[in-house]
């Protein structure tokens, strides 16, 4: 890869690793130091992932009109301003002010950096999507992994690490992103995105798999909000919880080239990709149901990474493939904010059944949302053979 794609990976790992050492712990600190309920923790997840669809949109509109190198700025700034004031104030209400801006901040930098990749090496296709993609997951292994030890000894010094690794990003970025040609972009956002769609039928299908995608993150993001509190209810330490997310985002990685001819095989059968995924995933679910020990969460969280990785690079690549020429930024786009719309009102409604019914209606619920997201993911399909007997 040349080394402009290096340096956006190595950025990727620093950002990601950042966010990791906070995010696996939010509903934690605010359940057990900050008095918390479930519900009012899965409210302030969704407003910080509101942020980030906000910041999405912002951070398309300024690649577009501005470069990337100042739109991953003025997100790196936000997330930093926010992150020098967690560590002064990080009680209630300040965390929720905070959590927000971090949320905004985010948001603005991921769709920046993606779009980043493609006008820094054009010519390398999937591959440099698929190292930022591996570049993040790594992050996702080494932060909640150091994020257990910190916080350990202080919630306080968890704070302090998460500033210094953006610390770390901004110097990166205002060094070696400066000089990145964005004017090579072509693709288009949702907020540029006016023109009527011509054709409905691809649209159509895009929305069926949002659909699916947008409940699976339902039942994902679970693991980050209820679940981990769940955990600290039964026993098991923070650092036996983080260890969860390392192996989560080690298997991802050390796993490809055991995946890779899985996926070779069902490269044309992108459906049948993304329903075996789905059904793993929803196993994870059950296994958790009947989990009281570290061994079988452990065991839960492999089934579930097993799973991930046949959803998560499906949906994109599906609207990918549906995309209309010019039209691809827009099907991303809307791809990208169902994901963060699950992940923001997932922790609602998890929060909420598990306060009034508990864990285990609120694990049957989510495994419930498991199983519906593959009836559109089986259907998504079919807008598009109805065009073509027409």
């Amino acid at each position: 890869m040349p080394k402009r794609v290096w340096l956006l990976v190595i950025g990727m790992l620093i950002n990601v690793t950042g966010n990791s050492l906070l995010w696996p712990l939010n509903t934690i600190y605010m359940n057990d130091y900050l008095g918390k309920s479930l519900s009012v923790a899965g409210l302030v997840l969704m407003a910080n992932a509101g942020a980030g669809i906000i910041g999405n949109l912002l951070g398309g509109w300024m690649f577009d009109r501005l470069g990337g190198y100042k739109s991953i700025m003025f997100g790196i700034t936000i997330t930093l301003v926010a992150l020098i004031g967690l560590n002064f104030w990080h009680g209630w209400p300040h965390y929720v002010y905070f959590m927000i801006l971090i949320g905004l901040g985010g948001g603005i930098v991921f769709p920046s950096m993606y779009a980043l990749v493609g006008t820094a090496w054009p010519e390398g296709g999937r591959r440099g999507f698929n190292a930022i993609y591996l570049a993040a997951n790594v992050g996702v292994a080494l932060g909640p992994a150091a994020a257990g030890i910190i916080a350990s000894y202080s919630f306080d010094y968890l704070f302090t690490a998460n500033m210094w690794m953006y610390v770390l990003f901004f110097l990166l970025a205002l060094v070696a992103y400066r000089e990145y040609d964005t004017k090579a972009a072509v693709n288009t956002n949702v907020l540029q995105e006016r023109s009527k769609i011509d054709r409905k039928a691809p649209f159509y299908a895009l929305l069926l798999i949002s659909g699916a995608y947008l409940l699976a993150w339902v039942g994902y993001v679970q693991w980050q909000s209820t679940i981990s509190t769940y955990t600290q209810q039964i026993g098991i330490t923070l650092k036996q919880y983080s260890l969860l997310w390392t192996i989560n985002g080690a298997l991802i990685v050390l796993a490809q080239p055991l995946i890779a001819p899985v996926v070779k095989r069902l490269e044309h059968r992108i459906k049948l990709q993304m329903v075996v995924g789905l059904i793993i995933m929803l196993i994870s679910f059950i296994v958790v149901a009947f989990a009281e020990q570290f061994t079988m969460f452990v065991v839960s969280m492999v089934i579930l990474t097993l799973g991930e990785m046949f959803v998560w690079p499906a949906v994109p690549t599906i609207a990918n493939q549906l995309a209309p020429p010019g039209k691809i930024g827009f099907y991303q786009g809307i791809v990208n904010s169902t994901a963060t719309v699950g992940r923001m009102i997932g922790p609602v409604i998890g929060g909420v059944i598990a306060d009034l019914q508990g864990m285990s209606v609120m694990l049957l619920f989510i495994t419930v949302f498991m199983a519906a997201a593959i009836i559109p993911a089986v259907l998504y399909d079919r807008p598009l053979r109805k065009e073509t007997e027409q």
